[in-house]
């Protein structure tokens, strides 16, 4: 789900966030108890931050190494500008692609794909290029990850810059 408004979050958003980050279990009550703030409150922020989509699946936190997938690649994919809807849901149809993002530059499209092995990582480009629309992939495998994903940073600037626009 897309966010309509980018800027749905306030700081008490991301303390309630951040919190959850440090305590993935906390329940609504264990949250108000540790950031001062009544547990409706609290309820009521997480429903709200649900509903507008800015909290993603809890199954994105996964590490795909856990279910045996520790091979990393991004692929360029060129493709058919005439057929991007069959694109799109074939490649849905493939579990190993966990991310697509349309791009400037030379690729149409960046994936990000998990695999087993480069054997597996060889199967999956090929299904891929076995997608009605898609031209030409390019992939590059990530060696190591030097910085996990993350949002902890942008959080606390938030709260930085209420407390500069309030104080």
């Amino acid at each position: 789900m897309t966010i309509a408004n980018p800027r749905t979050l306030d700081s008490l958003d991301g303390r309630i966030i951040l919190a959850l980050d440090k305590d993935p279990e906390a329940s609504a009550l264990a949250l108000s108890r540790t950031l001062g703030v009544a547990r409706n409150t609290v309820h009521a922020r997480l429903a709200r931050l649900e509903r507008s989509g800015a909290l993603r699946s809890f199954s994105r936190r996964l590490d795909p190494a856990a279910l045996g997938y520790e091979l990393v690649a991004f692929l360029s994919l060129s493709i058919s500008q005439t057929q991007p809807g069959s694109v799109q849901r074939g490649l849905v149809a493939i579990p190993e692609v966990i991310e697509v993002h349309a791009t400037t530059g030379d690729a149409d499209l960046m994936a990000k794909v998990v695999a087993r092995s480069t054997a597996d990582l060889y199967r999956i480009t090929n299904e891929i290029l076995e997608v009605e629309g898609i031209e030409r992939t390019s992939t590059a495998i990530s060696i190591l990850e030097l910085m996990p994903h993350r949002y902890d940073g942008l959080i606390k600037r938030l709260s930085i810059e209420e407390s500069a626009a309030t104080g």
